[in-house]
């Protein structure tokens, strides 16, 4: 009987799974040596078993190990969240980048196509006349020239090929819903991650902290999106000095009024993309008023502002003299030179 089949009778008794097990399960995975049962076993039995820090661990270890890096100042920060909240809305993180990098924030945002949305990440950039199949050195450049470079997750973990099937037909949150935003390709050390369900905030705050992460704030919101809500209160594990702290945060605290969660509610990639470029242009609204506070807290991990409500000031300014527009627009015309 195989190491890999062992493992997979202690998930399915529910036994604890040392990290070198999983470890060596994941490598067996993303080396393509597991058939798509034995992978929907695997994923399904992690569930059932309940995930720990060290399976989360090892998936990152195994993950970043077989990535294909970029090039990053070490002050980027990342806006990729866990995905998977099912809420349909704007792109809420995507615009958040372009007013953050407006703002002075450098971003190497790590990001992938819709698994539970009409538009993910990379579909609204597309939209919006970004290039995002380009490789590390042009990243590099987009970040140099624009504040910006977004990495395409395919292009970076060609290893994920083997478990993209079993997780669309399985169509349910997996570890892989965890690890993808713990494995960007620049190894960026300061994250604001959206988390779909707070069960996971100081989980993955603890894993952040194991791997030398510096400055990162995982945020929830009550209504069940991974995003800063502006709808209700939203839950925060933040990592900082080496120390997590969890809180809650409001609207109010920031004099944002609640929203109405349809004034939220996107659609296709190019229904969200104009969304964000009405954003760009001065429109306030519901959308604007999410964005800006989710920039803020970005643009305060980043170190910018020293605090969100900080942070605030510096995203209303990046949009309204024309900061965040222009950063968009440095990233189209850098992601498309030859």
């Amino acid at each position: 009987m195989s190491e890999f089949r062992d493992i997979l009778i202690k998930i399915e008794k529910f036994k604890s799974l040392s990290k070198e097990d999983t470890k060596f399960a994941f490598n067996f995975i993303l080396d393509g040596k597991a058939n798509e049962l034995e992978i929907e076993e695997f994923l399904i039995g992690l569930n059932d078993k309940e995930i720990t820090v060290d399976d989360i661990l090892a998936g990152v270890e195994v993950l970043r190990e077989k990535s294909t890096k970029v090039n990053v100042p070490i002050n980027a920060i990342d806006t990729c969240g866990t995905g998977g909240d099912k809420s349909g809305t704007y792109n809420i993180s995507t615009a958040a980048t372009f007013v953050a990098a407006g703002a002075g924030s450098i971003i190497a945002k790590h990001g992938n196509r819709a698994l539970s949305s009409k538009s993910g990440s990379s579909q609204v950039l597309e939209e919006l006349g970004i290039n995002i199949n380009i490789n590390s050195e042009k990243i590099s450049n987009c970040i140099n020239k624009s504040n910006i470079g977004f990495m395409f997750a395919p292009n970076h973990h060609s290893a994920m090929k083997y478990v993209g099937p079993v997780r669309q037909k399985l169509n349910i949150r997996t570890i892989f819903n965890l690890l993808g935003p713990l494995i960007n390709p620049g190894n960026v050390k300061k994250q604001l991650i959206g988390v779909f369900d707070k069960k996971w905030l100081t989980p993955l705050a603890k894993t952040l902290q194991e791997l030398g992460s510096t400055d990162v704030m995982l945020v929830c919101g009550s209504d069940g999106l991974d995003e800063i809500t502006t709808t209700s209160e939203t839950y925060i594990a933040e990592l900082k000095n080496k120390e997590i702290t969890n809180y809650t945060i409001k609207p109010e605290d920031f004099g944002i009024n609640r929203a109405n969660p349809d004034e939220l509610i996107g659609d296709t990639p190019k229904v969200n993309a104009q969304k964000i470029l009405k954003l760009l242009d001065g429109e306030k609204d519901a959308f604007r008023d999410i964005v800006v506070l989710n920039s803020a807290a970005a643009i305060y991990i980043s170190g910018i502002a020293d605090s969100i409500e900080h942070g605030l000031e510096f995203a209303n300014c990046s949009i309204d003299n024309g900061n965040a527009k222009a950063s968009l627009e440095k990233l189209v015309k850098a992601s498309n030179e030859n």
